[in-house]
């Protein structure tokens, strides 16, 4: 059995970085929401990545710190989920959830092969759209181990077209007819991130927020079964396989059964969702400084394309299969 690490000088000193920058992020992304802690850490760590006088002097195993700060994060985000509450948005509703989710990751991974795209940042871009943006692509990239800028690149994309369907969606929602439960269905099953979910419901009004929160955790559930998918046939720099299911992803279900089984107390589950977001905006600091910004010139337009695609199929499948079934 391997002992327990002590918390020693040595390791204080390389988690300080990161959940500084966390706290950072935090207070600016109450003035500038859009853009979410998540992105601004990692902007962060790119920025100090492409000072070098600043860079010299971070401490070393910074990319080892993101790791496990970001899967200690996504563990955590399973306290978010009570199993329960997706339960009651019925038959219908579960349908939605699983049919966007398969269908968006296998058709942007499919259309992302044929565009000759890295299938690392193909396989980010598609579990971060199709499953809830950033968090998804921190838990993934554990498994395909893709570059720091591919996992920049995929964070921003989802942040930029999962910001631009706040609007789209609330808008389109009068012009087509929906009634509210329909477009909150339609909210919480196409928009990527849940703070994206949250404000694009507030501006439907009545009853959406807790329609459509509810419709983006149940696609948070299915984190663990396209781990398992991208996954398959992944391996470690040294040669050997990657699990199917690792000790987070095993956690994450676990919490998960932890908080539907109501035990736990607002203040404990309060206490967990600010947790979650310091420990998955820490771990993004930790990949941005692995990040040079002279790796994304020329702009990469075909992975801009990959992701209006796999906007449009998130939010035409279940726009299509709200009209159909609710």
């Amino acid at each position: 059995m391997t002992a327990i690490k002590t918390v020693t000088p040595d390791r204080v000193v390389r988690i300080a970085p990161p959940l500084l920058a966390a706290v950072v992020a935090l207070a600016i992304s109450t003035w500038i929401p859009l853009l979410g802690p998540l992105l601004i850490a990692l902007l962060l760590g790119a920025t100090v990545a492409n000072i070098s006088f600043v860079a010299d002097r971070l401490p070393a195993g910074q990319e080892h710190v993101a790791k496990l700060m970001l899967r200690l994060g996504v563990v955590l985000l399973g306290l978010r989920l009570p199993f329960g509450d997706v339960l009651r948005i019925g038959l219908p509703g579960l349908a939605i959830i699983l049919a966007t989710v398969f269908v968006t990751y296998s058709v942007t991974k499919t259309v992302g092969k044929r565009m000759a795209l890295d299938p690392r940042f193909v396989t980010l871009l598609a579990a971060g759209f199709s499953i809830c943006g950033a968090a998804a692509i921190a838990a993934i990239d554990d498994a395909v181990s893709a570059r720091e800028k591919d996992v920049a690149l995929a964070v921003a994309m989802v942040t930029l077209f999962g910001s631009a369907m706040i609007a789209l969606v609330p808008w389109f929602s009068g012009p087509l007819n929906l009634t509210n439960d329909q477009a909150a269905v339609w909210a919480g099953a196409s928009i990527h991130e849940v703070a994206q979910v949250v404000a694009a419901a507030s501006l439907l009004g009545g009853g959406a927020l807790a329609v459509a929160t509810t419709v983006k955790l149940g696609r948070v559930m299915l984190l663990a079964p396209v781990y398992a998918i991208a996954a398959r046939g992944a391996r470690r720099e040294d040669g050997t396989r990657m699990p199917l299911v690792p000790w987070f992803v095993i956690a994450f279900v676990a919490a998960v059964a932890l908080r539907s089984t109501g035990l736990l107390p607002g203040t404990a589950l309060d206490l967990a969702s600010q947790a979650t977001t310091l420990l998955l905006a820490a771990g993004m600091f930790g990949l941005g400084v692995g990040f040079m910004i002279k790796d994304m010139w020329p702009l990469p337009w075909a992975a801009f394309g990959l992701a209006t695609f796999s906007t449009l199929v998130a939010g035409g499948v279940s726009l299509a299969l709200v009209l159909t079934l609710i």
